[in-house]
């Protein structure tokens, strides 16, 4: 199935209690491409790009099945920027500094043939620009899934409540959904985010998993175990593009279906944090990536005998 993304590709300067980096390739639709395109070769990328962005990386991109049609490069501009310093935890993290650049007047317009996608994931952008992009698209995708954050939840609520009513599938973390709410309890706050649109709402708890509602269903996929955070930085839109690349792969788009893509998600999202940026995500292959959801698996198998 042919995935539509639609994000970000940008430049981070990143900071750990353990070391620093200046300048990579960050993004969200540029995480989201590199995971799903180990799953699909029918990846469509929707994004802007200053000039200055290191052409390398695009041809990377490419190398890996993911079509360039839709990426707008705006001559003698700048990329969008955003730098940010880590805690000791590594969950927590301070912003140092965000430069819009070219994402400041960003105008996401789909070529022909991306106007007819089989699923699209809408990375975290102004929810004005994900509503443009879905009143763009010929046909009634199987899936559309999105992401947003707390900074669209307090500057743009009513975009954000009609693209709600508009997707199958929200992707934000714990913090985010218990914002979304106002709710403290992640099972009353699914139940209040599913009525007004998604039906399907998966909740980010960084190291400690992620959960996945739908109905009166809810499972849970724990973290794996890691010796060492390198760096969180893209690991929540890695997962997503592990999460729809499965689906998109398997055509299967049942309940238990999409618990296989969240084990999928994570698994991705634990090899993203092993380096800066999506540097080992570029090496990664679809046979280590099954070996760690089968680590995955093994890690809450078991057999029990109730009495």
């Amino acid at each position: 199935m042919s995935l539509l993304v639609v994000g970000t590709v940008a430049y981070d300067a990143i900071e750990t209690p353990f070391d620093k980096v200046d300048k990579i390739a960050g993004g969200s639709g540029n995480y989201i491409c590199h995971s799903a395109s180990l799953f699909v070769d029918d990846v469509d990328l929707v994004a802007v790009v200053g000039d200055d962005f290191d052409q390398n990386e695009l041809e990377f991109l490419s190398s890996k099945g993911v079509s360039l049609e839709g990426l707008q490069i705006k001559k003698g501009e700048k990329s969008f920027f955003w730098s940010g310093r880590y805690r000791m935890d590594m969950n927590s993290r301070d912003t140092l500094a965000t430069d819009l650049n070219v994402l400041a007047d960003f105008d996401p317009i789909l070529p022909d043939s991306y106007k007819n996608p089989d699923m699209v994931i809408l990375g975290n952008i102004d929810p004005n620009l994900q509503i443009k992009v879905i009143q763009q698209l010929e046909s009634r995708p199987k899936l559309i899934a999105m992401d947003t954050m707390n900074f669209w939840m307090d500057n743009t609520p009513n975009a954000l409540d009609e693209v709600l009513e508009m997707v199958d599938v929200l992707i934000i973390n714990d913090e985010e959904a218990r914002q979304l709410s106002g709710m403290s309890s992640l099972v009353k706050a699914a139940a209040f985010i599913k009525e007004h649109g998604p039906k399907y709402l998966v909740i980010k708890k960084g190291e400690h998993g992620a959960l996945l509602f739908y109905e009166d269903k809810v499972f849970f996929a724990p973290a794996l175990p890691l010796d060492e955070v390198f760096d969180p930085t893209g690991a929540g839109d890695t997962f997503a593009g592990g999460f729809m690349g499965h689906l998109a792969r398997s055509k299967d788009l049942s309940f238990e279906n999409m618990k296989r893509a969240v084990i999928y998600g994570t698994a991705a999202a634990s090899f993203c944090v092993e380096a800066f940026g999506p540097s080992r995500l570029k090496t990664l292959t679809i046979e280590e990536l099954n070996e760690r959801v089968q680590i995955l698996v093994n890690l809450v198998d078991f057999d029990i005998i109730l009495k």
